[in-house]
This record gives structure tokens, C-alpha cells and sequence, in this order.
């Protein structure tokens, strides 16, 4: 790594971003201890320590692989700010999938009524079918265009970010969408 010694910072990371792989490690054992300190200060037990820490040099290399000099921000806060997002993504992620056995699924229309499983008779499918097909439509009156096409990417298990791409808005106007959403729907009565 003396090859680096003549160079700034600045220089070795535009030959990392360059794929100068000796450039690269040479940054990554530098700047390595970011991801170590970072992970050791979370307990999670969804998530091993040591995949957190991987998690953070995942990071590491995406802030050596986007890194600006131009904006004025120093590589180590960049870098930081990378490896500590990539971590909060991981438990994000983690903490969200949480592993359902299979035995424990049940389809919707087999869900819990008045506390006993599989309860429902034909009629009472019927009715509850019939509950649900109104409420709908009567929410379906009440949520402007915006709203109702929220609600239907939402509901079909699009993210944020997915459904303010498609409908071309900010993930905060989606965010307020569904604050609407929920309070018409908490509102709505037969």
C-alpha cells in the first residue's frame, strides 16, 4: 500500500471509484473500523453482529462508489452516513420479515370471529362478504382519486417509494394519503 502514500484521499478514491482494487482495499482497511463500531453499539437478536457489520461495509462500498468531493462533504462523515444507513435498511428488513410457519397461515376468509377459528357457516361468509363489499364501497365514495389509487397499490403490498414512482408523487403526499385513508375508514359507518 505504499504505492498510495504520495496520494491524498481524494486521489485514491477516484482510482478506487475507477476499480483500482488495491486502491479500494487500501480505503476499506482504513475506513473498516467505521462498520465494527457502528454494528458493536446495536443488539438485535433478529440479526447477527457480524451481519450488521457486513451490512456496513456493503455500505462502505457503496459511499467509496458515490462519493462526490465536489460537494464539500468529507469523506468520513460520507462514509459514515453510508455505512449507518445500510445498517438501519438491514434492520429494517429483518425486523419486517418475520418467519410465519406455514401451519399458522390461514387464508382470510378462515380468519378469527367471535375468538373461534374456522366458525364461519355459509351464511355468516355470506354476510361477512356482503360487511366487507359495503364498506368498500362506501370508502370508495369517500377517497378522492389520489386516495383510492394509493389504497389499491397499498393494498396489493406496494412500498412508499413503489407507489409514489407509479403515481408520480412524493413518498411524504403518499404517507398523507394514507393518514386520509385510515381516517375515512375509521369514520365510515353502515
Amino acid at each position: 500500500m505504499e504505492k498510495f502514500s504520495n496520494l491524498n484521499e481524494t486521489d485514491i478514491l477516484k482510482l478506487a471509484k475507477e476499480g483500482d482494487s488495491e486502491a479500494a482495499d487500501f480505503i476499506i482497511k482504513k475506513y473498516k473500523y467505521i462498520a465494527v463500531k457502528t454494528a458493536s453499539g446495536w443488539t438485535n437478536a433478529a440479526i447477527e453482529q457480524e451481519d450488521l457489520m457486513q451490512e456496513g461495509m456493503i455500505g462502505l462500498l457503496a459511499a467509496i462508489k458515490s462519493y462526490n468531493p465536489r460537494r464539500g462533504i468529507p469523506f468520513l462523515s460520507y462514509a459514515y452516513t453510508c455505512v449507518y444507513n445500510s445498517m438501519q435498511t438491514a434492520l429494517r428488513k429483518v425486523n419486517r420479515q418475520k418467519d410465519i410457519p406455514k401451519k399458522d397461515v390461514v387464508p382470510f376468509e378462515k380468519e378469527f370471529v367471535d375468538g373461534k377459528r374456522n366458525s364461519l357457516s355459509a351464511e355468516d361468509s355470506f354476510l361477512a362478504g356482503e360487511s366487507v363489499s359495503l364498506l368498500l364501497q362506501q370508502l370508495d365514495k369517500s377517497l378522492s382519486k389520489l386516495e383510492n389509487g394509493v389504497l389499491r397499490l397499498f393494498l396489493v403490498g406496494c412500498s412508499y417509494n413503489e407507489i409514489a414512482e407509479r403515481l408520480h408523487k412524493s413518498p411524504k403526499a403518499i404517507d398523507n394519503a394514507l393518514q386520509r385513508i385510515r381516517k375515512k375508514l375509521k369514520e365510515v359507518s353502515f
